[in-house]
């Protein structure tokens, strides 16, 4: 794998990845995180993925200004909590605070981003375990353990071992939407697969998830444009 610009304004970075499967060049546009990919076959010239990039330039634009920029989170900034969008402002004392639409984040205005991705973690833990402990009662069946993580290709797992393991960005996501994920979760420790009966046991311990399944399909991309790094 490879990382490689297609030239313009502004530049597109673009990843080369050759595949032993691939039989022709093909482009995927991440809607996690923008990211631009070529998979090409082994024997194909990196140019010619280039010319192949330079041809669907104005689809790639196309694409990315659909999704929308990322969003670097300093004081200023509006993010979702909970679904509800906050403005990020200067903080007093030593506890962040969320009051009327705003987040209060004390400190120093380099140190925000970290300090606020830490208190939301915090909070998405805590939101996760008390939701994972109330449908694993309805369920019957308890889990191991509970990790977060920041993932990019799925809201959550469960192992055969009983760990739950979830994206730490569902607390960004309305209240809905989190009891769902965990909740479709919790119900892998009774159904290891996305088979009839594992939806039934969806439907027994949450009540009806379209709605916040759709969201999660419409939505959850956004939740990834959030940038918390220093």
């Amino acid at each position: 794998m490879s990382d490689t610009i297609l030239p313009g304004k502004p530049p597109i970075p673009l990843i080369l990845r050759r595949s032993a499967r691939a039989r022709r060049i093909s482009l995927r546009i991440s809607q996690l995180d923008g990211r631009v990919t070529l998979t090409l076959p082994k024997r194909v010239a990196a140019h010619e993925a280039m010319e192949f990039a330079r041809e669907k330039e104005g689809w790639i634009r196309k694409h990315l200004a659909a999704r929308g920029a990322d969003i670097d989170i300093a004081v200023g900034a509006f993010l979702p909590v909970g679904g509800l969008m906050h403005e990020v402002v200067p903080g007093t004392g030593r506890q962040i605070a969320f009051d009327d639409g705003h987040v209060a984040v004390p400190g120093a205005p380099e140190r925000v981003a970290r300090r606020l991705a830490g208190h939301l973690k915090t909070l998405a833990r805590a939101r996760l375990a008390e939701a994972s402990d109330h449908y694993a009662a309805k369920l019957g069946k308890p889990y191991s353990a509970i990790t977060l993580r920041d993932t990019r290709s799925r809201w959550g797992s469960c192992t055969a071992e009983g760990r739950l393991m979830y994206s730490w960005r569902l607390i960004l996501a309305p209240p809905d939407v989190l009891d769902y994920v965990a909740a479709h979760e919790v119900a892998h420790l009774a159904e290891m697969n996305h088979s009839q009966a594992f939806w039934q046991q969806v439907q027994r311990i949450h009540g009806d998830y379209e709605e916040p399944r759709a969201w999660l399909r419409r939505e959850g991309g956004d939740l990834h444009r959030y940038r918390f790094e220093a």
